[in-house]
């Protein structure tokens, strides 16, 4: 089941949920998953999130492995209306998150948060350039050894610069955004950027660049001996970019490299410290600079528009169930 980008939980028919609730009460199986499907992602967030913290106490950074342990074992929930009469949806009021930059759990609420400010600011760069085109590229290059991921990073990010200037580039503004996925040799890393460009109404007529000439001046940039593996699409007319941001938007690591082998999490994790994840340029920049920012909010309240039902919800996380259960004593 896809992930909930809202951030809701299942809607209920108000009579359904509460008597729900009052069963909850009286039994020790209801989960937060029972009550509310759609907030099943909790669970596997939280219990990767456990790995994490158990391979940062091995990798004796002990202070790490306390706060991701303690991040999101409480879960404060309220009753929330929509719009559609006669429903109610489970909303997070309340928990306290880390912010390590490799918890899963916070790494998961980060995307959703940037996922739902581009929605709300896209439609807005649409509107202002309405004759513009999208592209979608991906600009890849060889595996490197994990222990050099800096360096190639620094490498790829100014190849990508050296890009940007050239007098062929087409995009008056662009997002990217970096991804790092684990080699299948379980010591490598694979680095990539998710690019969306800008680009101007006469793309396709005047300046119009093929998949060999993007390759072609990639590989320039990035001053290798090889050709890269490279991909450009153009979104469709009738599409709209905001249908990208998922993947543009997602993690940097998906949570399955990041909990595979400890030895490569804990080299992986200092090979990252303090690199970005997410640059903006050109006329996009002022439209998007805030995804380059850390989300002052993972929960989203400010997303709350409608009268909520007083009284909280609380959900505990069951390390060894590995599941959030209803608390009714809180």
């Amino acid at each position: 089941m896809p992930e909930d980008n809202s951030g809701r939980g299942t809607n209920f028919v108000v009579s359904s949920l509460p008597k729900k609730l009052k069963t909850a009460k009286n039994t020790d199986s209801a989960s937060l998953c029972d009550l509310s499907p759609r907030d099943k992602p909790w669970d596997k967030h939280r219990a990767n999130a456990d790995i994490i913290a158990r391979y940062y106490q091995n990798g004796e950074r002990t202070r790490k492995a306390q706060q991701v342990k303690s991040c999101s074992q409480l879960l404060a929930f309220r009753l929330v209306p929509d719009s559609t009469e006669g429903l109610l949806f489970l909303k997070l009021w309340a928990a306290k998150f880390c912010r390590d930059r490799h918890c899963t759990v916070c790494q998961w609420r980060r995307s959703l948060k940037w996922k739902a400010k581009a929605h709300k600011i896209l439609p807005k760069v649409i509107a202002a350039f309405p004759k513009h085109h999208w592209l979608f590229l991906t600009l890849t290059l060889r595996n490197c050894k994990l222990t050099d991921l800096r360096e190639t990073l620094d490498a790829a990010n100014k190849a990508f610069q050296r890009l940007t200037q050239l007098k062929a580039w087409p995009a008056e503004g662009w997002i990217k955004s970096v991804e790092v996925t684990r080699g299948k040799d379980g010591f490598s890393a694979h680095p990539h950027f998710h690019c969306l460009l800008l680009v101007k109404p006469s793309f396709f007529t005047h300046g119009y660049l093929s998949q060999s000439k993007w390759v072609e001046m990639w590989q320039k940039c990035l001053r290798v001996d090889y050709k890269p593996i490279l991909d450009v699409q153009a979104v469709k007319p009738n599409s709209s970019p905001v249908a990208l941001i998922p993947e543009i938007l997602k993690y940097q690591t998906k949570e399955s490299d990041l909990v595979a082998d400890q030895e490569w999490f804990l080299e992986y994790t200092k090979q990252i410290h303090k690199t970005r994840a997410i640059a903006t340029g050109g006329v996009l920049h002022k439209y998007l600079r805030e995804l380059e920012q850390e989300p002052e909010d993972l929960i989203g309240k400010e997303e709350i528009e409608d009268e909520v039902n007083e009284g909280n919800l609380y959900f505990g996380w069951k390390p060894q169930e590995k599941k959030y259960r209803f608390l009714d004593d809180c």
